[in-house]
């Protein structure tokens, strides 16, 4: 007996030592399939498996051996512990990235609405009702929610088409229709409207119609890749749109952050340039009429894309949309971050948060007021666009420091519904896989373009608003930047925040033509208005059309 013993004494080793050899070569498959890890550390990560093992069995090999045995089976524990939570945050990095990565679709919520005394509660409620449609802008969706409502009633709906958004509003608030089909996206318009900005109380969405479509350039020539440098490295062209929806990630909406980040990996610079949400532009759909550029997000990010390539005179493919409700939630996972701002100010909103001139450590929430706040500066939005790129430096830097590691379940698990784009899997395994073989800081420089305030009718709108023409000689100084960058050369913050030669473009010392209501400056100008001697009022020259 005590012989057969002696012969099975190994098998509780080598039971415990393919165990941790089987976990192992699980492991190392879950790391390749992510395509994240260098070569090279997957080779050294497989020796040190491989040696862990090796040792493991010379501890184990033989139960009469009773202290190795045991310190051999506590090693194996804590291995199989390792290889298990490893194997699990592998595998959920890769599931995170796979969910926000890769979009080639995109919606657009047509919703129903009527009147708020109106009995109808559903969609299915309003059949037989005469629904009012614009007649050219959106008509494409407008068509598809037309035509889905067709095939879901089993009878063609009727309709009657208004020239504008004011008509349309005018024609189910007099009662010319019934109810109204519309991209949900233009509610928001009609808040910022002389004469309709109470519009959204007066009716009630009852549901909503989705038509998808897929993203796609304006030439679908154009492969979706970045520019490979000189030494191997690349050059991407990204576009971050910040939006504020609470329907689905992929829904079309206004676009209030419009930045394009270049970046090269091969001189670790990314260059962002914010452009104003009111900038006055033409969009690639418009037939060169210009609309407020935060306007493009209604139409699609593809809208977005072709519309700031045609400013800038640049192929962008890359997109990356942010929804800065969900932001709170990363931010809030990274333990806060750090921002610095130019002014010490009040937040507007009702939270009134307090920011110092200088650094300041914000968690989410103020992060987000942070990032929207434009009221309390004379530059307005523009001063925005430089606040949201410094939150976006913030994030940058703080998810490259080594903190990360005690908050990643809680940032992976925050990513999902919080953005998404359309680079694929592969291309953003390969930029942390550069990462990881380069290593290295990066550099971020941030610049804004400008312009004037003017009252001009935009596209999408039926009457005048605030607007901002483009200067644009701080248009070129933009391209410029982006063109150093793309060729390598390094760009210094100093060197974007020198004074652009020749620009006509209002500023914090000049008398604007038109100034964005709701900003320090419109209130200073308000309150400079005189009464004259002979009893006529002298008015400031604010313009007291609500921007959009």
């Amino acid at each position: 007996m005590s012989r057969r013993r002696r012969r099975n004494d190994w098998i509780p080793g080598a039971v415990i030592t393919i165990i941790v050899i089987m976990l192992s070569v699980v492991f190392m498959g879950l790391l390749a399939m992510t395509k994240m890890v260098p070569t090279i550390y997957m080779l050294i990560i497989g020796i040190v498996l491989a040696v862990i093992a090796a040792i493991i069995w010379l501890l184990v090999w033989h139960t009469r051996y009773t202290g190795r045995f045991i310190g051999g089976t506590v090693l194996a524990v804590i291995m199989i512990a390792i290889l298990a939570f490893g194997g699990f945050y592998i595998n959920k990095t890769r599931s995170a990235i796979s969910n926000i990565s890769g979009e080639t679709t995109e919606v657009t919520q047509m919703a129903v609405y009527v009147k708020n005394d109106d009995a109808a509660d559903s969609v299915e409620a309003t059949a037989g009702y005469t629904y009012g449609i614009l007649s050219s802008l959106d008509r494409e969706n407008t068509d598809g929610a037309v035509a889905h409502l067709n095939s879901q009633f089993g009878t063609e709906v009727q309709t009657k088409e208004y020239a504008g958004l004011t008509e349309l509003a005018d024609g189910i608030l007099n009662g010319e229709v019934n109810a109204m089909l519309l991209n949900s996206g233009y509610l928001s318009v009609y808040e910022d409207m002389d004469g309709y900005t109470d519009f959204s109380t007066k009716i009630k969405e009852v549901g909503t119609v989705d038509v998808e479509s897929t993203i796609q350039s304006a030439e679908e020539s154009t492969p979706v890749e970045p520019i490979t440098t000189a030494n191997g490295g690349k050059v991407y062209t990204i576009y971050l749109s910040g939006i504020d929806t609470r329907g689905e990630m992929t829904a079309k909406s206004r676009s209030d952050v419009n930045i394009i980040a270049t970046v090269n990996t091969d001189t670790h610079e990314i260059l962002l340039v914010s452009t104003p949400r009111d900038y006055f532009v033409p969009l690639s759909i418009s037939g060169g009429a210009p609309d407020k550029l935060t306007h493009a997000g209604i139409y699609g990010i593809d809208v977005c894309m072709d519309t700031l390539g045609m400013l800038y005179d640049i192929d962008i493919n890359y997109y990356f949309r942010i929804n800065f409700g969900g932001f709170v939630k990363v931010i809030d996972a990274l333990g806060g971050i750090t921002v610095n701002s130019d002014y010490d100010f009040d937040s507007k909103n009702i939270l009134g948060y307090h920011f110092n001139k200088g650094e300041n450590y914000v968690n989410g929430e103020q992060a987000l007021i942070f990032a929207r706040e434009r009221y309390a500066f004379q530059e307005g939005d523009r001063q925005r666009g430089k606040n949201q790129m410094e939150v976006i430096r913030g994030v940058v830097k703080k998810a490259l420091s080594p903190e990360i590691l005690t908050s990643y379940s809680s940032i992976l698990s925050s990513l999902d519904g919080c953005f998404g784009t359309n680079i694929t899997y592969e291309e953003i395994a390969q930029i942390l896989q550069q990462q990881l073989t380069n290593g290295g800081d990066w550099t971020i420089v941030s610049y804004s373009v400008n312009g004037t305030g003017a009252t001009e009718k935009p596209y999408s709108m039926s009457q005048k608003a605030y607007v901002m023409v483009p200067d644009y000689n701080t248009v070129d100084k933009a391209k410029s930047l982006m063109e150093k960058v793309r060729n390598g050369e390094v760009v210094t913050q100093e060197e974007a925040d020198a004074p652009v030669s020749g620009s006509t473009s209002t500023d914090s010392t000049s008398t604007e033509t038109v100034t964005e209501p709701g900003t320090v400056a419109a209130e200073t100008q308000a309150a400079t208005d005189t009464t004259a001697a002979d009893g006529t009022t002298t008015e400031g020259t604010a313009d007291t059309t609500t921007q959009q």
